[in-house]
């Protein structure tokens, strides 16, 4: 997901979405672990995905 799009979503939107892509990465570690995952870099993506949510609910946080 782009940033802007982050940036579109309301302050509940962005909750659930920060749960999910979290609950996502969960799921996507596990099956490391286990050996089932079959393209490792979506983690990667996952954890950056995360971080764009979270820049633009802090940068709300401080307005």
């Amino acid at each position: 997901m782009e940033i802007k799009e982050f940036r579109e979503l309301t302050p509940e939107e962005l909750d659930k979405k920060i749960y999910d892509l979290r609950a996502e990465l969960f799921e996507l570690r596990r099956k490391k672990a286990v050996g089932s995952l079959e393209n490792p870099n979506l983690i990667h993506g996952l954890r950056k995905d995360i971080a764009k949510a979270l820049t633009v609910k802090r940068e709300r946080a401080a307005k």
